[in-house]
């Protein structure tokens, strides 16, 4: 069997009720990504490492949580410096040394090493994600956006890079390899949403999502060397939710309903280029989420008021959201398509974490992960075969904006603090689904007799929760993929 191409789809804020083929009850249609579920395998108790973007994706990419970064609560801002350190192995840089042509098109967010007029690295003055937005926002007039930038996607592996950093962050331009493709000489305009910063003359919003879809349908309709590994990270629908006119209408969840729809139209377009190529069954298609939905009303309705009054549930049956601990703020949708392997159709429930993918793809390969590369990682590559009975990951940690931890080990979840909200759920919704308040310490739930977290057993269950603790400090100290060979399936 030729070596396969690897194409990685990671939404951005992406719920796991959204999509039609996880939650019946959406309120948005999902075509391409139903399709794409049909074709391949469903993992329902699939999780990011984090419920922010930033080290989700460091752990994506990495195969390592990013608490073990300097990163160690909430994300990167405006011009902090790179968060993967030097020297740190990355999935592209494996597949790379293995004869893989690697890109990343779209959204970046990790990081880049800003110089000064005067050629000297910039100095923030702020630890990692401390927001000081006035202070970061007078950084900009320091940079000199003339020069390279380091520490990006070309420093960690990839062969090409295009897209952005955050599209509600300055600088609003177009990032390729380590350059601006423009020089930002506007200021962002206060009607304009985002951070105040510097942007390229006449910028749109709105054209972010179109370019980087056309830019990764090209590159598989132009790549002339296989294999090739595409890390396509979406911009949607993350803020500013702006859909453009043809999906205005096409959800009954609002204008966030219709951006989820422009990100269905943007798989359904690298599905169709992978088809024409004639490459779709020797490519390894994953689509996933970096965090669960956003719940803050920012310029437009967060999870919780879209519940209220389009009666779509981002997060599903499940309680929480972006920022949070609880299940809404990690789990995410999670659909693997390689027509050589995977079984059609098929769903699979064991629980995995998006920070696999790193070992994932070196079994895929068949290399030797570099020391201490990938350590939290475990590899989800039978689960993609469809041997659903093999070993594989028993402990999970998770972790939240303001750097609580959680940790899942079988059916149960040990969250270690008094709430897993990050966020504040509005009164409708706790009454609405019997959230009742207690005054424990800390929060353990069974998710498979309580998979909305309703039921607190922390009480209850002191003896468990003295294990899970022990356990948890155990990962947070130890090499965490040696600790979870010895850890061995739950007994509970």
């Amino acid at each position: 069997m030729p070596t396969p191409n690897i194409v990685y789809i990671l939404a951005d804020d992406l719920g796991y009720g959204d999509l039609s083929c996880y939650n019946p009850a959406s309120r948005i249609p999902t075509p391409h990504l139903d399709r794409l579920g049909s074709q391949g395998i469903r993992f329902t108790d699939a999780h990011a490492s984090s419920s922010v973007c930033t080290p989700s994706r460091y752990s994506i990419l990495t195969g390592r949580y990013c608490w073990r970064s300097s990163l160690r609560r909430s994300v990167l801002w405006p011009w902090d410096g790179p968060l993967i350190e030097p020297g740190r192995p990355t999935v592209a840089g494996l597949l790379r040394d293995h004869g893989y042509r690697t890109a990343c098109i779209g959204k970046w967010h990790l990081g880049w090493q800003w110089v000064t007029h005067e050629g000297r690295p910039l100095e923030v003055g702020v630890g990692p994600g401390d927001y000081a937005g006035d202070h970061r926002r007078d950084l900009a007039r320091q940079v000199d956006f003339t020069r390279p930038l380091r520490g990006g996607p070309v420093d960690h592996g990839f062969d090409t890079h295009f897209g952005i950093d955050v599209p509600n962050f300055p600088p609003y331009a177009w990032f390729e390899q380590d350059r601006l493709t423009a020089l930002p000489t506007e200021w962002k305009p206060d009607a304009m949403f985002g951070f105040p910063g510097p942007m390229v003359a006449e910028w749109s919003l709105e054209a972010v999502m179109p370019e980087i879809t056309r830019r990764a349908v090209r590159h598989i309709e132009q790549a002339d060397e296989e294999p090739f590994f595409l890390y396509f990270a979406l911009t949607a629908p993350h803020t500013p939710v702006v859909p453009t006119a043809e999906f205005r209408g096409r959800s009954r969840a609002g204008v966030y309903g219709d951006f989820v729809c422009q990100v269905d139209d943007a798989v359904g377009q690298v599905m169709a280029a992978l088809e024409r190529r004639g490459i779709a069954k020797n490519t390894v298609l994953i689509f996933t989420s970096d965090n669960g939905p956003e719940q803050l009303h920012l310029h437009y309705q967060g999870a919780y008021d879209r519940a209220r009054e389009f009666r779509h549930y981002s997060m599903a049956h499940l309680r929480g959201a972006k920022r949070d601990t609880w299940e809404g703020g990690h789990r995410v949708p999670l659909i693997v398509r390689w027509p050589e392997s995977t079984p059609t159709g098929t769903t699979c429930s064991r629980p995995v974490e998006l920070g696999d993918f790193m070992a994932t793809c070196a079994d895929l390969i068949g290399a030797k992960l570099p020391p201490g590369a990938g350590s939290d990682g475990v590899s989800m590559l039978p689960l993609i075969e469809g041997r659903f009975d093999a070993p594989g990951r028993e402990v999970l940690v998770h972790h939240s904006c303001d750097g609580r931890f959680a940790l899942r080990r079988g059916d149960w979840v040990f969250i270690d603090g008094p709430s897993g909200g990050d966020v504040a759920e509005p009164d409708w919704l706790r009454e609405e689904r019997g959230y009742v308040a207690h005054a424990e310490p800390g929060e353990l739930f069974n998710l498979k007799d309580d998979p909305s977290e309703r039921v607190n057993q922390y009480r209850e269950r002191s003896d468990l929760v003295s294990q899970m603790r022990a356990l948890l400090q155990g990962v947070k100290g130890s090499d965490a993929a040696a600790l979870e060979r010895m850890a061995g399936p739950s007994s509970e």
